[in-house]
């Protein structure tokens, strides 16, 4: 399609085809940047080739190259069980760096802030819901009420609710989920703060958020998201978390937890082994 481009997007087009290793780890800023062209003229690139936007393109991509970054892993062994081991591996290998990209400031003004919040929305899509699903959960058993909703349409209604003293807690592994995008918008619009859990710095939303905690779930690039999907490290830190705004409401969270602790002893029945 070289010879049929517009002189800006030539340049788009030329660079991904000299570096695609490079090019699916960018944003479409960083690209724009590289090639010496504005952003819209990427997203009108990616729509030439036939794409819907940029997202779609690096997906398109990375699925060309492959996953995985080619590290050799030990080998434990033919069969089903020795594959679970070799990924198991993986992941207690992944987990140390799991707080390697955070910022110790924008930790505690996260804690902050979930903790103070008028109201608070945990919401995610995809392979994240259940994170914030659990993430809810746990901050509620923990004293500080927090609301998780399922479905897309709904979560965009309740956060274009909230005002300047709520927040919105968004878990997007890649940051680019199009459903958690708008949600975030939403939020902002009414001026609430807007926290995202994702794994990449520079994403569509980091620009939209107030604070982003950053974290390395299973591999250090695009590829590796998109390829293994795990979401170990944000169960994770979701348990890390709400411990942490526990921890910072004080009294108010330990009568919460002796009132958890009951509901859940009352709900505990006898078995014949016990």
């Amino acid at each position: 399609m070289l010879n049929t481009l517009q002189p800006a997007e030539r340049r788009v087009a030329e660079l991904i085809a000299e570096s695609p290793d490079a090019v699916v780890e960018w944003t479409a800023q960083e690209l724009a940047d590289r090639a010496g062209v504005g952003r819209a003229t990427v997203v009108r690139a990616c729509q030439t080739f036939g794409y819907r936007g940029y997202p779609q393109l690096r997906v398109a991509l990375a699925a060309e190259l492959g996953g995985g970054t080619g590290e050799s892993a030990v080998d434990h062994g033919p069969g089903v069980l020795g594959r679970m081991r070799g990924e198991i591996d993986r992941l207690a290998a992944s987990l140390p760096a799991l707080a390697s990209l955070l910022d110790a400031g924008v930790v505690a003004e996260a804690v902050g802030l979930a903790a103070s919040a008028r109201r608070l929305l945990v919401l995610a899509n995809g392979l994240s819901s259940p994170i914030a699903s659990d993430m809810a959960m746990r901050l509620t058993a923990a004293g500080r009420p927090a609301e998780f909703i399922a479905d897309a349409i709904a979560q965009q209604i309740a956060a274009r609710h909230l005002s300047p003293e709520d927040v919105c807690l968004v878990v997007s592994g890649s940051g680019a989920n199009e459903a958690s995008l708008r949600v975030a918008a939403a939020a902002s619009r009414g001026g609430a703060k807007v926290i995202t859990l994702t794994s990449f710095a520079s994403s569509a939303l980091t620009e939209i958020a107030t604070l982003s905690l950053v974290i390395a779930p299973s591999g250090v690039s695009f590829r590796d998201e998109l390829a293994h999907t795990s979401r170990v490290a944000y169960l994770l830190f979701a348990e890390v978390f709400a411990a942490a705004v526990a921890a910072e409401r004080g009294a108010d969270a330990v009568r919460a937890r002796a009132h958890a602790l009951e509901v859940v002893s009352d709900n505990l029945g006898e078995s014949e082994s016990e």
